[in-house]
């Protein structure tokens, strides 16, 4: 019995052969490929974690075995504007990502694999309260504090170390306090680390810094800048940042919002030449695009084009960037190809893919990227009960 039994699977594999053949089988192994990974921080309490996706050759994602990754410590558990909740370290070895919910920054080490384990003594506090948003640049890591917290100097920026073990310390008198009403919705760094820029979202102003050798912050002359005060006014809700990655003299900032207290449509974003002391002079009027409350940027990694997501709309419009930073508004995916709730979005290394997080939906879209074209690609859930804010592809 068993010898006829194996005749016939002998002959069932000689004929699904003879339909696909190996090129068939190939393709599709090809198609399965591992390529890369996709990190979402969770944003969930109160345990908070990480997503991980593996990333295949034919753009579809599927969840890695043991996620979501646990990290120590507690989301928001609800959905959190900011830009930057999740970063990866310089050295592409650790991923921090925000605690909100514990004021609390955690590391993590990524595997062989693309697994996540938390550093031993992970987490760290993060030297505030709510924070939303983390810069890194060589060993150097900057966190947002949104606050607002019972007591002054609870709403900041606080610098830290991360030495090749993965531990994160505080830089000593590193805070930068903020007014408790600022919203502060992102920090980052300039392509050489020499400058840092951030986002007040509720009060449409723009920090910018120059960074010493010792880590510490030095305001620009004029900061912080009221968006409002330029000539011309540069809309409201300042948001989404992104330094241009071919030249660090150039920042983009998105404008939620044309004036206060609403009109999200249409979704604006603004162009800065960043002097060399870290002041701020706009490259002409904010641009308009055709979708609503543009509120994230991510920018090509050849500095030729600026993609911002429209929450509102639930859109992805695309500008190219010209001499001096200049904008032009290219095209929009059509309304409702992302989902509610779209917040950070990050480019694949190879530029070829753009990722978008969305709070409102548990979920992360792709989209190919030609040029200046987004097209939608495939679509991913997270696990149950998440909020997601921030998101990593490698």
């Amino acid at each position: 019995m068993k010898r006829v039994r194996f005749s016939a699977l002998l002959a069932l594999g000689a004929a699904v052969a003879a339909v696909t053949g190996p090129a068939a089988a190939t393709a599709a192994a090809q198609s399965a490929r591992v390529i890369g990974h996709v990190y979402i921080n969770d944003n969930t309490a109160p345990a908070n974690a990480v997503a991980g996706f593996d990333r295949h050759a034919d753009g579809s994602l599927t969840a890695m075995p043991g996620s979501p990754f646990a990290i120590g410590g507690s989301g928001a558990g609800h959905p959190d504007a900011s830009q930057g909740s999740l970063e990866l370290s310089a050295d592409g070895r650790y991923l921090l990502a925000v605690d909100a919910g514990s004021n609390q920054v955690s590391v993590l080490r990524i595997k062989l694999d693309g697994s996540l384990q938390a550093v031993q003594g992970s987490p760290v506090a993060s030297g505030g309260v709510d924070p939303v948003s983390i810069a890194v640049h060589g060993d150097l890591v900057y966190v947002a504090n949104a606050g607002p917290g019972a007591g002054a100097g609870d709403t900041n920026y606080t610098g830290f170390r991360l030495d090749a073990g993965g531990h994160l310390r505080a830089i000593p008198d590193s805070t930068y306090p903020l007014p408790n009403d600022s919203k502060p919705g992102q920090v980052l760094f300039n392509g050489d680390g020499t400058r840092l820029a951030g986002t007040r979202i509720a009060t449409s102003r723009i920090d910018s810094f120059t960074v010493g050798g010792d880590g510490r912050l030095t305001a620009a002359p004029g900061s912080p800048y009221d968006a409002q005060a330029f000539s011309p006014t540069q809309g409201y809700g300042q948001l989404g940042s992104e330094f241009n990655p071919t030249d660090p003299n150039q920042l983009f900032v998105s404008d939620a919002h044309t004036a206060a207290g609403g009109a999200a449509f249409p979704g604006l974003v603004s162009s800065f030449a960043d002097a060399s002391d870290g002041t701020l002079t706009p490259v002409g009027a904010p641009v308009a695009n055709d979708g609503g409350a543009a509120c994230w940027i991510e920018i090509s990694h050849d500095g030729s084009f600026l993609f911002v997501v429209n929450t509102a709309s639930a859109s992805v419009s695309s500008y190219s960037i010209g001499a001096g930073g200049t904008l032009n508004f290219l095209q929009s995916t059509g309304p409702g190809q992302v989902g509610a709730g779209a917040e950070d979005a990050r480019l694949a290394p190879d530029g070829s893919t753009l990722w978008v997080v969305e709070s409102g939906t548990n979920a992360v879209t792709g989209f190919t990227v030609n040029g200046g074209t987004v097209t939608p690609l495939a679509e991913a859930t997270g696990p149950l009960g998440a909020t997601p804010s921030g998101i990593v592809v490698d």
